[in-house]
């Protein structure tokens, strides 16, 4: 647990292990939690791996932010802490929904030192109202245990999952709700009226190991707008997970696993 002053703000990240780094980038609201929740498990099985995990400006512990006014500058500032903390090295990144969209961003700007890339659930188009989305619906529901849940945390537990369970909601509460309730919405807003970014994504081809995690039943961003780049990502394994919304990663985690460790085996033969 540590902080990295850049120039547009002191951001917090936790770093875990040793060997060939991965920087973890969360989603818009959340912070940290998210990754590592869903991240870590996978290194109880693996060595050689070394995790970053930040916490995006507004988010989390991260400080000093406000001058922050626009995804640009929430990417530069994210730029600034790789070159600080891994500095001119070679390193994979992950990331979730808006940490996808920043992830391509770092693809743009420094392609040559990225070993492999991860994409769990990616804003692809940044303004909401141009997205292909899908309908939320809910697919499986343990009725018993929704009835011990206030009326404030079904609304919420409903309108984001498709799977409503005792797993999903304690990994939902612990991984994603946990970091929800520290962001700052007013910084957040501010940063949302200029969300995209001034220059464009995906300009040419990213030939390293990549996986993009996509959930069928995704309500926030969809799936289909992903299926678009496709052949922007020649080493890419694209998967679209039934029983799957936004939060991909907690309510299918066995597929999810597996598919990250096969990325990461993949990664491994190109470059061990």
């Amino acid at each position: 647990m540590a902080y990295c002053k850049v120039r547009q703000a002191n951001i917090y990240y936790e770093d875990i292990g040793d060997g060939i780094p991965i920087v973890m980038i969360h989603g818009y609201s959340y912070d940290h939690r998210l990754m590592s929740g869903c991240m870590e498990p996978i290194f109880t099985e693996r060595d050689k791996w070394r995790r970053i995990y930040i916490d995006l400006p507004g988010m989390g512990l991260t400080k000093k932010y406000n001058e922050i006014n626009c995804s640009d500058e929430m990417l530069n500032a994210v730029l600034d802490f790789i070159q600080a903390v891994l500095p001119n090295q070679e390193y994979l990144i992950a990331g979730e929904s808006y940490g996808g969209y920043l992830a391509r961003g770092i693809i743009e700007k420094q392609k040559e030192r990225i070993l492999g890339a991860a994409f769990i659930c990616p804003v692809i188009i940044p303004l909401n109202e141009n997205r292909k989305v899908e309908k939320h619906i809910i697919l499986k529901t343990d009725n018993e245990f929704i009835g011990s849940l206030s009326k404030e945390d079904l609304e919420d537990f409903s309108t984001n999952h498709v799977v409503l369970d005792e797993y999903n909601w304690l990994r939902y509460k612990n991984e994603i709700l946990a970091g929800c309730k520290v962001a700052n919405e007013e910084f957040l807003n501010k940063v949302k009226n200029n969300f995209e970014f001034s220059f464009k994504v995906d300009q040419s081809d990213f030939d390293k190991p990549s996986v993009f995690l996509l959930g069928r039943q995704d309500s926030s961003v969809g799936y289909k707008d992903t299926l678009n780049i496709i052949n922007k990502y020649s080493r890419g394994t694209f998967a679209v997970l039934d029983t799957a919304g936004h939060d991909l990663q907690i309510e299918q985690p066995q597929i999810f696993n597996t598919l990250i460790n096969e990325w990461l085996d993949r990664v491994e033969e190109t470059y061990i």
